[in-house]
């Protein structure tokens, strides 16, 4: 396969025509969603399923059904009488309370952070270092009636706790708000009492999912280039840019590669219920043989590759920028698409290597990892505005985890540029590995988690975890 070729393959009116279609299936539900065991997101695998399937000479194609439970509703937050924007925790159990609210110290990762003050009273938390479950799990064992976890950066937070039923203790009725909002309840304390009314509304239930997974018949299979992205949306909205722009890229370089002869086994998978932890990424390594891993060379993520205030970021497999360096082969992927941005005269930066997304299950089992990623809610610096263009300032996509995540709130420049780069890679990797270091023993770093709390921070907005990666 020619790295120009399958280049040149990919143009903008396929992308958007894409992009188009999925937010139509969103629409067509009365969710306007595609959150994952939803008709909007059975929809979405059987779309990606059937266009991939029109190739079954050149691809073996399946679904990947699991069981995994799901969590939405709304959470509504009064303090002092006055309303605050609240978001949901989604596994957050159903709950009114009307109590005090008291600061908890430090960051909440520890029991010793929660006082004795926090028994019947609602827990108000940072975010940062441990994951949100966590946190609420340990307000719980305290004795709290309810639990918001503010926001360490700017903008709005939502994410999830996890599963429920963990041994750390029984999560409260949770809610997330915003740094701004966060800081106002704390300089409230900081003159007196101070009142909450949380009220949450939540569904909890079992649901049937699906990935989808395609590999060439050709190729090596004992040498695989494995691309995914995910296929879910959140609850919010259609999900355009997170993640329809990963899932349609990758889709895209996957039709066109039909053409092409391959030396080495090119792998996709679409995954599911990224949002809720990256659970279907998860499933599919805890159901993979140790010898078939092995078998996967490098695992290339595409997470948010069209935001519209964008840059253009390389997941820091080197560790150069974040002191967080994927296995043995990662380091060789960062390398790969800075060179590939570099050939073209566009700047680029890495952006952190956290295992916040579906590549984290592949981290954990010593895989090697790459790909790229646009921004989400942090904000564009100066700098970055003078790189890329768009506004400093303002967020790199303001209408994350939002209802208007949609069509229009695509950068088709930026969507353009980011599968083109897909394509280069999947192009290089399927002819040959000899840029990568030698298969070696995978060094299993801890087994995948108990639901990854995903939260909506930078890097996608997964959650922090304690143990660095």
């Amino acid at each position: 396969v020619s790295q120009d070729a399958l280049q040149n393959d990919i143009d903008s009116a396929a992308l958007l025509d894409h992009a188009e279609n999925l937010q139509a299936i969103a629409y067509q539900t009365t969710g306007r969603n595609r959150v994952f065991g939803s008709p909007g997101h059975n929809f979405t695998t059987l779309y990606l399923y059937e266009l991939i399937s029109q190739l079954d000479e050149y691809y073996d194609v399946e679904y990947q059904p699991f069981i995994e439970t799901f969590s939405g509703g709304d959470a509504t937050l009064t303090v002092n009488g006055e309303d605050q924007q609240a978001e949901l925790m989604t596994y957050a159990p159903n709950g009114q309370v009307e109590a005090p609210i008291v600061a908890v110290s430090n960051l909440g990762c520890e029991p010793s952070d929660f006082p004795a003050e926090v028994s019947g009273a609602i827990a108000l938390i940072s975010r940062g270092t441990c994951d949100f479950g966590l946190k609420a799990a340990y307000a719980g064992a305290a004795g709290a009636a309810g639990a918001v976890i503010y926001n360490n950066v700017n903008g709005s937070l939502s994410g999830t706790l996890g599963a429920p039923n963990r041994t750390e203790g029984t999560y409260p009725p949770t809610a997330a708000i915003s740094l701004s909002n966060g800081r106002a309840i704390l300089a409230l304390l900081e003159a007196g009492e101070v009142t909450g009314d949380l009220n949450v509304n939540s569904i909890i239930e079992d649901r049937v999912t699906m990935n989808v997974i395609a590999q060439t018949k050709a190729g090596d299979p004992d040498n695989v280039i494995f691309v995914g992205a995910h296929s879910d949306s959140v609850e919010a909205g259609p999900g355009i840019n997170d993640n329809g722009s990963g899932s349609i890229g990758i889709l895209e370089v996957a039709l066109k590669l039909a053409k092409y002869e391959v030396n080495n086994a090119v792998r996709f998978a679409w995954w599911s219920a990224e949002e809720f932890g990256l659970l279907g990424a998860e499933y599919y390594v805890n159901q993979t043989t140790p010898e078939d891993l092995d078998k996967i060379r490098l695992y290339l993520n595409f997470d948010m590759i069209a935001s519209p205030n964008y840059f253009l970021g390389i997941y820091d497999g080197d560790g150069s920028a974040f002191n967080l360096s994927g296995p043995a082969g990662s380091a060789e992927a960062e390398a790969l698409f800075e060179g590939y941005f570099a050939s073209k005269e566009l700047p680029s930066q890495p952006t952190e290597f956290s295992g916040r997304s579906d590549y984290g299950p592949f981290l954990d089992v010593g895989v090697a990892a790459g790909g790229l990623f646009t921004g989400a809610e942090q904000v564009k610096t100066e700098a970055e505005a003078a790189l890329y263009g768009g506004t400093a300032g303002l967020a790199y996509d303001e209408n994350y985890h939002r209802e208007g995540d949609t069509v229009d709130n695509l950068n088709l420049e930026a969507f353009l540029i980011n599968t083109r780069a897909i394509a280069h890679a999947v192009a290089t990797y399927a002819d040959s590995f000899d840029s990568l270091p030698a298969r070696s023993q995978r060094v299993v770093r801890r087994s995948p988690l108990v639901p990854k709390a995903r939260a909506t921070g930078c890097h996608h907005k997964h959650a922090e975890e304690a143990t660095a990666r």
